[in-house]
């Protein structure tokens, strides 16, 4: 895996991150793709990836994806990147990403894609030009609890992110939602109960929920080890709230059993609960889709 990234050039946010399960992964036929580069525009205090003036961007790599993961054989693929708040803000990355997606469909068109972006700076064109190009599952993380907001997510707001993720459900009936949440940031349990509640107010299907663990001494200090008991309290209630899947432990992370998950939420139902009240209020809100090409 390592190899055949590097051969095309490639980055995977398993290796950026520090992922505690990117062994697991590789050998279970899945990875992250880390597009756009390694350099990020933002500069979140729980993250290990570089801040700086990130690279043009390059042309080739839609292709370089889908020739690795043919090459590797692999059955499900998530693309992630860095933030790119250098772009216009119509698409902060976002064509890149549906590029991706349409290189991976015809180069390994049995592959199931996850997509993990960054919150386009709340631009629905942006986010739409992604969905139009007809991924599996659209993930978008909240990370944490809105008071931390400004320690943790600087460049990042928490309504601004819940708007992204009630505008791809309201877009796309077809695509699962999913989200993620760190915990023992100094959050409170209350908060937590809150975030779960407002996820669900926007039809998000899948939930992961792991423990921050600190990257670097430059990085914030972990408030708190949660035990498995809290994680397990945690999960239920998640569950309790009607997440299609929720994973809940010390070591998960976004993309922790990212293709079990999908395979799971299939058999359970069709994407988004009360789907028909997204679908009315994409309607009486205004919600257009636009020219999303590329």
């Amino acid at each position: 895996m390592r190899r055949t990234l590097r051969q095309h050039g490639l980055h995977s946010v398993c290796e950026e991150a520090r992922c505690p399960n990117r062994n697991a992964c590789f050998s279970a036929g899945t990875a992250t793709f880390m597009l756009l580069g390694d350099v990020c525009t933002r500069t979140c205090r729980f993250c290990n990836v570089s801040t700086g003036r990130p690279s043009p961007v390059d042309p080739g790599e839609p292709q370089r994806v889908a020739d690795a993961v043919a090459a590797l054989g692999l059955r499900h693929v998530v693309l992630t990147s860095v933030n790119r708040d250098d772009l216009p803000h119509d698409d902060g990355g976002s064509v890149q990403f549906a590029r991706t997606i349409r290189a991976l469909r015809e180069r390994a068109p049995s592959v199931t894609i996850e997509v993990l972006t960054p919150d386009f700076k709340g631009s629905q064109r942006a986010l739409e030009r992604v969905l139009a190009a007809g991924p599996d599952v659209y993930n978008h993380n909240l990370e944490t609890v809105p008071r931390l907001y400004p320690s943790v997510r600087p460049g990042a707001r928490y309504e601004r992110s819940l708007d992204l993720l009630r505008h791809a459900r309201a877009y796309s009936a077809d695509v699962w939602t999913k989200s993620g949440v760190m915990l023992g940031l100094g959050e409170l349990r209350s908060e937590v109960t809150s975030v779960l509640e407002d996820l669900r107010a926007r039809d998000v299907d899948c939930l992961t929920l792991g423990q921050y663990l600190r990257p670097t001494l430059r990085h914030l200090e972990v408030a708190r080890y949660l035990s498995p008991e809290e994680f397990d309290a945690v999960g239920a209630e998640a569950r309790a709230l009607g997440f299609a899947y929720v994973a809940a432990g010390s070591l998960v992370r976004s993309s922790f059993h990212a293709e079990a998950a999908l395979t799971l939420m299939r058999r359970r139902r069709a994407p988004g609960v009360g789907i028909s009240t997204a679908r009315e209020k994409s309607r009486t809100t205004g919600l257009e889709k636009v020219d999303v090409s590329v």
